[in-house]
């Protein structure tokens, strides 16, 4: 028996780090999780006990799932009652932001933030691009900086361009695993290659159409910057549908609310339609933001729509 950590999936096999090196292994017949509703049993960051199979080729059997710490995951596009795990055993989760070519909206960046609250993994939002924002999109990021560093979330503006310096990340980055996301053509095939250039990862231009990136990386895989740091760039996410929020103990994942919930009236208040909602109150006052406001609503209407 040999322990390792699952680096890169591609479906059927995996790509396990041990001590003896990299070794591809699989899963024997139709392994599920107990209770799962998972699309994929396994995922990037899992730690794994294999079995090296009799075979000329070196490779191996997946026989247990170590424990997982937490894990991030999205609605499956294809199964619209199951999840699909983006990756386990995470210590930070950074979302690559930009404000043009393509624009991340304040909904999809809310939900990512809303995901990783609810495992408790702390979040930080890269802004990319900063070499081709004008004074509108700077007068932007400083009001998003401004609202989510308020919220508990660090901000930082950067360019992943090739004469752009990007030293201050490797500390961010230094002695942690940390899942990088966000929409196709952010930046983060761009930005990996920087930081670790034996990554050899593609790049492609913005498509015209829709003023939307290309994908690129096809599937999670994790990349070592040096042996006690790690990065696990993800397929680019078009949309991240949440999965088992319910009403109730949704705004528990919104810093802002969870603060003032004990004030409402009523111990469900779910912050919509109740008389003496405090979250409401303070939405009135300015003192939360409306923007935030409507992505919970929008969450708490795409679930009502989903039942």
């Amino acid at each position: 028996m040999i322990d390792g950590r699952i680096i890169k999936s591609t479906g059927s096999w995996y790509k396990v780090l041990t001590e003896r090196g990299i070794i591809d292994s699989r899963l024997r017949g139709k392994y599920r999780l107990k209770g799962s509703k998972s699309t994929n049993p396994l995922a990037v960051g899992d730690y794994v006990i294999i079995e090296l199979e009799d075979n000329e080729e070196e490779s191996a059997i997946i026989t247990e799932l170590i424990e997982r710490k937490n894990y991030v995951i999205r609605r499956s596009p294809k199964h619209k009652h199951k999840h699909h795990i983006i990756a386990t055993n995470i210590d930070q989760a950074i979302l690559m932001v930009t404000l043009s070519r393509p624009r991340t909206s304040v909904g999809f960046i809310d939900r990512f933030l809303v995901a990783c609250e609810s495992f408790r993994i702390p979040a930080l939002l890269l802004f990319n691009k900063s070499d081709i924002m004008n004074e509108d999109d700077m007068e932007l990021f400083e009001a998003m900086s401004d609202l989510y560093s308020d919220l508990g979330y660090p901000c930082i503006l950067m360019s992943a361009h090739e004469d752009e310096d990007i030293s201050p990340l490797f500390e961010i980055l230094n002695d942690k695993t940390s899942l990088i996301a966000g929409h196709s053509g952010v930046g983060k095939s761009t930005l990996l290659n920087r930081l670790i250039p034996e990554a050899d990862q593609k790049t492609s231009e913005i498509s015209d159409f829709a003023n939307k990136g290309t994908h690129t990386t096809t599937f999670a895989e994790m990349f070592f910057i040096n042996e006690k740091s790690s990065i696990i760039d993800t397929p680019g996410i078009k949309e991240l549908g949440l999965v088992d929020m319910d009403e109730y103990e949704l705004s528990d994942y919104f810093p802002e609310m969870r603060e003032l919930r004990l004030e409402c009236k009523f111990n469900n208040c779910t912050h919509t339609n109740e008389p003496g909602c405090a979250v409401k109150a303070a939405i009135e006052n300015g003192e939360v933001s409306e923007s935030r406001y409507l992505s919970y609503l929008s969450i708490i209407e795409d679930e009502d729509n989903r039942r």
